[in-house]
């Protein structure tokens, strides 16, 4: 077998259709868009519009709102606080912080604070300053001989005191 011998099997590839090049084509004239009006120009369609009849969007009823205040923390999980414990990414000789987390790379980015919740175990003794924990996690962490400090949320930008 040569390099020039490779060749795509027969029909895996299709040319696009070329709309608009006349009768022939199959394709020409009306390119496929039927007549005139709104559906036959381009960029123009009415999104959810049904021929008049009430779009789904306004037959359901509205539900909930958005809080403007709600805070979006960076969650950490205790088995994940761990593993970056075993890869020596965390230190526990000093108090794990947001910061550090994200400086070691084992969170993207710290978000409105950190939120340790408890799923797996953790082994090691460690010092760690979150926003907000679970009580499973704050357990496990007591249980291996550490300290959970709970910090105020930090305040968005704009928000009042």
């Amino acid at each position: 077998m040569k390099l020039s011998d490779i060749a795509d099997n027969a029909g895996s590839r299709k040319k696009r259709m070329r709309v608009g090049r006349g009768i022939g084509s199959g394709k020409g004239k009306t390119s496929g868009r039927g007549g005139k009006g709104q559906t036959a120009r381009s960029g123009v369609r009415i999104k959810g519009f049904e021929g008049g009849q009430m779009p789904l969007h306004r037959r359901l009823p509205k539900r909930g709102f958005n809080n403007i205040f709600r805070l979006d923390f960076a969650e950490i999980n205790l088995d994940r606080l761990q593993e970056a414990i075993d890869a020596k990414l965390v230190d526990t000789k000093e108090t794990v912080t947001v910061e550090s987390l994200v400086k070691a790379g084992v969170i993207r980015r710290a978000k409105d604070g950190l939120r340790l919740l408890g799923r797996g175990e953790l082994k090691s003794k460690l010092a760690i300053e979150v926003h907000g924990a679970s009580k499973s996690a704050v357990a496990a962490v007591e249980k291996a001989g550490g300290t959970v400090k709970i910090l105020a949320p930090a305040k968005k930008e704009g928000e009042a005191a």
